[in-house]
């Protein structure tokens, strides 16, 4: 069975009046980031992407909480859309079909993180710079008196 992308991209782009009106409820948004990662964690296998979804989460959480605007709100909305498609969208396969009923869910996930694998890229490089910065002590000289 193969994923028809661009009926993805329709529903997508559907969601998105709603998804940014969503983006402007902070609890939202993280009742949308909590139920993500337990779904995710119901997920088998889900390949190659399997290493960049709590990299999404994260860069979401970043965004709202304002510690990191390097990105376009549209990237963001293209993000929470796909978690808002795998948590309440329109399934194209229904998920109460054992194995295959996620499919639809991972092509949507998969398709958000390839789109945006560059910001998520520069996003990881600015969380890890930032960790740096954390953990640096600065170097204080001890005088002698």
């Amino acid at each position: 069975m193969e994923i028809d992308k661009e009926k993805i991209q329709e529903l997508l782009n559907e969601s998105t009046s709603k998804v940014e009106s969503i983006m402007k409820d902070t609890a939202a948004i993280e009742n949308i980031l909590q139920s993500a990662e337990q779904k995710l964690k119901d997920i088998p296998n889900i390949g190659e992407y399997a290493a960049k979804l709590p990299l999404m989460l994260s860069m979401i959480r970043s965004y709202i909480a304002k510690e990191y605007t390097e990105v376009s709100p549209k990237v963001v909305v293209s993000m929470v859309g796909a978690l808002v498609y795998m948590l309440k969208g329109k399934d194209l396969i229904s998920d109460k079909i054992p194995v295959i009923g996620i499919a639809d869910d991972l092509a949507v996930l998969g398709l958000a993180l390839q789109i945006n694998s560059k910001e998520l890229a520069d996003y990881s490089k600015w969380r890890d710079e930032q960790e740096v910065k954390r953990t640096a002590e600065p170097f204080t000289k001890a005088e002698d008196k």
